[in-house]
Order: structure tokens, then C-alpha cells, then sequence
């Protein structure tokens, strides 16, 4: 009884404790046991090696029960059924009243509405981190179901976690909270700790934030983008551009672009989120699709990466799955390198 008392105490203290004294405080009670007799030998060490689990697990406990938990998305505000355009308005002078940039809009497919939005600050944070361009814009969405218009953003602090950078972006999804509002983060039923999504991958084997690819490279810069530009211009394999931004200082830039692709495509941004974009709040902000190009290089994230990220837990397999779009990764990749001037390996 003393015992179970003495360890409760311990799982307690170790909250609020050093690690070398809870071990203090477990040895001092081994000692009064052996000095009052009160328990053999072998059965005090049974006993207090039961108290090491318990005080394992009640600190592994703890730890995980502290970390916070993000979700890909944010619901800002919901609306009744209206004037999409007329929302859209509003929503734009929130965002420029608060200090953001809308640098890009489009309609992916038909009550659904994207803007790209960055700030100075956010830029700032961008060009401190390797690959920091993934990260340098938010996409804010409007998307109309049979019972709402929903208005909700891509979570800046999930994000900064996915890509790596060096700010969790706190900051940036404060004033963006304050300008749209917030009604919960969303997505998967469970949310994902900072180091789960700095180190994440869908499924063992699939590519991680690391694994890049590399659709094509040119002598410099300047040439990349105006090549890039001059390419998107001509809608080709359906890829056209929807923004693009410099980071100041750093010679990367991203350049957000529409997948539209053949009839029945499954490169298509329609195509794929038919397919998973199945609940009741809408994760329109997945789109749009972005490439980077970095010192003449241009880079794009995988799909099963990509498409991961804010789908964590669409299933394998079954209907609106990954299974339902096994065709993607491959589409998409062969549709950006062809929109960038590049050729597949296989052609």
C-alpha cells in the first residue's frame, strides 16, 4: 500500500521534477523499505521496478499529452447560401486591410474560389529557411456547398512545420485569424505534432519534404523564370499560372499554377479533388499546385507528398482514396515538367 502511495507521489513529482530527482526520491524509498523490513528483498525490487514503468509511462504520457497537435486547415467563418462573388469582395478587403497581399485568385472548378495571399512578414520568415518558398504564401478559400459558403485558410504554423522552416509562422496565423476569424483548425480527426510534420511522409516508402523533384534546370535565375513564364503563357498539357512571387534578397521564387489538364486527366486539380475533397468541410486550400525555382533550378514536391500533407489520413485504398487517384503522381510530374520546359525520362 505504501508502495502503490509512494508511486502515485513519484508520477506526480516527475511533472514537476528534474529527471535526477525523481530517481532521488525512488531510491530514498527503496531505502526506507530495506531499512523498516517491511518487504523481502526480491519483493521490494519487483515492486520497485513496477514503479519504474509506472513512472515511465505517466512521463511518456505527459510528453506526448504536451505537445500541440495541427491540422492542415482553418475554418474562418461560414455564411449562408449567397452571392459567392460578393463574399469573395469582402473577404479580399479584409485580407489587404490587414496588411496581406492577395497576389493570385482563380476558380479551380465551379463554387470554389482560391486566393493566394503573402505578407512582408511572412516573405521575411521564407527567406530564412532552405526551400523556405514553399512556405512564403497561404491560400485562403471560398467554396460553396449544398448548405454554407465556408471562407477558410491554410494553417500558416502547420505549414511552417511541413516545409521546414525556422518560425512556426504564430505570428502570421495570428493576423490572419484576426482579419477572416477562427472557427477550428481541420482536416484529419487527429492532429500532428511539430516533429511529425517536420519529419513527414505518408506511408513507409512514400517521399518526404527532402525528396524534391528536380523537373528541370537552366543556366541561371532569370532565365528559369522567364522561360517558365513564357511556357505557362501557352496553357500547355493544361498548366497555366495563377501567381508568382519573388522572395527579396534570395534568388527563389514560387509560382503557383492551375492543373487543368486533358478531358478525364487525372492531373486535373477538378479531377482529383472530386475524388478526395469528400467531407463536409471543404479543404479547397489544397490547391493551387506550386513549383520552385531556385538559383535556375526548378523544383515541385511529389504528389504523394504533396497531396499528403493536407490529406493525412485518406485511406490507401477503397473509394475517395489514394487509390482513386493512382494516376496523379505521375500525371502531375509529367504535366509541371512539360509546363516548365523539361522532358520525362521516359520520352
Amino acid at each position: 500500500m505504501y508502495l502503490m502511495a509512494a508511486g502515485c507521489l513519484c508520477c506526480r513529482r516527475v511533472l514537476e521534477s528534474s529527471a535526477h530527482e525523481t530517481v532521488f526520491m525512488l531510491g530514498a524509498i527503496i531505502l526506507i523499505q530495506i531499512k523498516e523490513g517491511v518487504m523481502s528483498h526480491t519483493s521490494l525490487i519487483k515492486s520497485a521496478y513496477s514503479i519504474f514503468l509506472l513512472l515511465l509511462l505517466t512521463t511518456i504520457t505527459h510528453l506526448y499529452a504536451a505537445d500541440t497537435l495541427y491540422k492542415p486547415f482553418v475554418l474562418a467563418a461560414t455564411a449562408p447560401l449567397g452571392d459567392v462573388s460578393a463574399l469573395t469582395q469582402t473577404v479580399t478587403g479584409k485580407l489587404t486591410g490587414s496588411g496581406f497581399q492577395v497576389i493570385g485568385q482563380y476558380a479551380p472548378y465551379a463554387d470554389a474560389t482560391v486566393l493566394v495571399i503573402t505578407n512582408d512578414k511572412l516573405q521575411q520568415h521564407a527567406t530564412e529557411s532552405e526551400f523556405g518558398a514553399f512556405g512564403a504564401a497561404l491560400r485562403v478559400s471560398i467554396t460553396k456547398t449544398k448548405d454554407e459558403i465556408q471562407v477558410a485558410f491554410t494553417n500558416p504554423s502547420y505549414m511552417a512545420h511541413v516545409y521546414q522552416m525556422k518560425s512556426d509562422l504564430a505570428d502570421v496565423k495570428e493576423k490572419l485569424a484576426a482579419a477572416l476569424g477562427n472557427q477550428g483548425e481541420y482536416g484529419p480527426e487527429e492532429g500532428l505534432s511539430a516533429k511529425a510534420l517536420h519529419d513527414y511522409h505518408y506511408k513507409f516508402l512514400m517521399p518526404y519534404f527532402s525528396d524534391r523533384i528536380n523537373l528541370h534546370q537552366y543556366k541561371d535565375q532569370k532565365t528559369a523564370l522567364d522561360a517558365v513564364e513564357n511556357i505557362l503563357k501557352t496553357g500547355k498539357d493544361g498548366v497555366k499560372k495563377v501567381y508568382r512571387l519573388d522572395l527579396p534578397g534570395k534568388e527563389e521564387s514560387i509560382v503557383g499554377v492551375q492543373l487543368t489538364g486533358p478531358s478525364g486527366n487525372c492531373s486535373g486539380d477538378e479531377y482529383i479533388m472530386s475524388r478526395i475533397d469528400f467531407k463536409k468541410t471543404k479543404s479547397t486550400g489544397h490547391l493551387p499546385y506550386e513549383i520552385v525555382v531556385t538559383k535556375g533550378k526548378i523544383y515541385a514536391l511529389p504528389a504523394e507528398f504533396r497531396i499528403a500533407i493536407n490529406f493525412p489520413d485518406l485511406s490507401m485504398m477503397g473509394s475517395n482514396s489514394f487509390a482513386s487517384i493512382m494516376c496523379a503522381p505521375n500525371a502531375i510530374q509529367t504535366a509541371l515538367t512539360h509546363a516548365v520546359g523539361g522532358k520525362m525520362d521516359t520520352e
